[in-house]
């Protein structure tokens, strides 16, 4: 599989699944994301102002795309942003708009592994992380700067962000904003739907599980899909099913009922029966599962959300899990760019070592005094490894600019697995940057996961 774009953690054979669910939001519909960033934000503080009293000034707050990334946690006592390594050690930190330095974040958390089940951390990992995120640490900034503006602690400024992004949701502002201006905010891809119809024709049945409600889904499916369809009329063709507002994570634990809807008019019945092809509200993977005799790993599911799409759903169901990951375009490209980078990194690490090695063994003789050592030689030692890890820190500081100017690497902290690509690796199957990636392979593509060797194998 070195050609694909499809990244394997835990072998699948596509061959084998049946069924192949997709969410709608940031999955199967593409956004611009710049675009629907700036639209959440600029909304988050419109209702921060109108339904929380905060200062007018917050409704003028700029959004800046490059400030945040996806998979940081919010310190709702302290008002910081981390960003964690796979044990959850904080690997960077900011304080409003600034990077706290070594000190002052040694100081304020020591080593510490954070607790991501307290109540004190809010992970960001949604599809709105950068605007959420930045939003915040401008509030924290705003705060900081002027004492007299009266504004709420950290923790309820927290709150208040989430809650106002939930009403963005609740009551249509964001939806009615895209639906206004689709071309500003959906990205049509022709061949994807092309490539689902060819999925089709070698037996597969494609669903829609998404949370949006049917009114914005059938917007957003007759825009995105039906222009395309060369062998269905529909959408409603197309699709073994559509099951909307489906309330994720709870659809894969919970028992809610499932509706029926009627397509042509929106209007929604009690439903008992067994599933059928056609179009829903709510409902549970149990019954989805039990009624069309599926075991979970005849199902392969695909979303964006590390949380409500893929977490959830592998403690709660056998499902299969692919995730797309949209930064990973971005972080693929400049991997490749910084090769001649690391690769110096490399080989100043390879003339340290033997440095280091010397300096290790003069130092112990010298405290046990076992002879006496060469005071010159330690003393220039310490100079030339102080030199060399002086030129590493400048060529992976120009290494990280190349990402996120803030926080580098989405995948990485550090050396090690930042905490979202931990999450990820231990959830997902397989995992992508667009689902067309996957689409575009062979039905009965094989996925093989790669030997991973352990410390001691290396």
């Amino acid at each position: 599989m070195s050609n694909s774009k499809v990244f394997v953690n835990r072998t699948l054979n596509l061959k084998r699944i049946k069924y192949i669910g997709l969410d709608m939001d940031h999955t199967l519909i593409r956004y611009n994301t710049e675009n629907f960033e700036r639209l959440s934000h600029t909304k988050i503080c419109e209702k921060l102002v109108t339904r929380k009293g905060y200062p007018e000034a917050v409704r003028k707050l700029q959004f800046d795309l490059d400030f945040a990334l996806r998979g940081l946690v919010v310190d709702r006592k302290k008002g910081n942003l981390l960003k964690l390594n796979r044990y959850t050690a904080i690997r960077n930190s900011f304080h409003g708009l600034k990077p706290l330095d070594f000190k002052a974040h040694q100081k304020v958390y020591k080593s510490i592994y954070i607790d991501l089940s307290k109540s004190d951390y809010l992970a960001i990992d949604t599809s709105f992380s950068y605007s959420l995120a930045h939003a915040y640490s401008q509030l924290v900034e705003m705060k900081d700067a002027d004492p007299l503006l009266k504004m709420p602690d950290y923790g309820q400024m927290a709150d208040d962000v989430l809650d106002a992004l939930d009403e963005a949701h609740r009551d249509g502002s964001l939806k009615d904003e895209v639906r206004k201006n689709l071309g500003d905010y959906i990205i049509k891809d022709e061949a994807l739907v092309h490539a689902i119809e060819k999925f089709k024709k070698h037996g597969k049945k494609i669903f829609i599980l998404t949370n949006s409600d049917f009114h914005y889904s059938k917007l957003l499916l007759d825009y995105a899909i039906n222009p395309f369809l060369k062998e269905h009329t529909s959408w409603v063709d197309l699709f073994e099913m559509v099951i909307t507002f489906a309330q994720k994570p709870k659809f894969f634990y919970d028992d809610l009922k499932f509706l029926k809807v009627d397509p042509a008019t929106g209007t929604m019945s009690n439903m008992d029966e067994k599933l059928t092809r056609g179009v829903y509200q709510s409902g549970n993977a149990r019954k989805f599962t039990e009624d069309l005799g599926l075991n979970g790993d005849d199902i392969l599911y695909i979303g964006d959300h590390i949380y409500g799409d893929i977490l959830r759903l592998k403690k709660d169901c056998n499902w299969r899990t692919a995730m797309i990951i949209e930064e990973l375009e971005h972080e693929l490209k400049n991997n490749k760019l910084n090769e001649p980078i690391i690769a110096e990194i490399d080989t100043l690490m390879k003339t340290k070592e033997p440095l280091e090695d010397e300096l290790t063994i003069l130092m112990t003789k010298k405290i046990e005094k076992d002879s006496a050592v060469d005071e010159k030689r330690i003393d220039s030692l310490q100079d030339q490894i102080t030199a060399i890890d002086t030129q590493i820190s400048q060529l992976i500081r120009k290494q990280q600019a190349a990402y996120n100017p803030n926080w580098g690497q989405l995948m990485r902290a550090g050396n090690e697995e930042s905490y979202f690509a931990y999450q990820m690796e231990r959830y997902a199957c397989v995992y992508m940057s667009k689902i067309s990636d996957l689409f575009t392979l062979s039905p009965r593509t094989y996925f093989r996961a790669p030997r991973r060797p352990l410390s001691h194998e290396i």
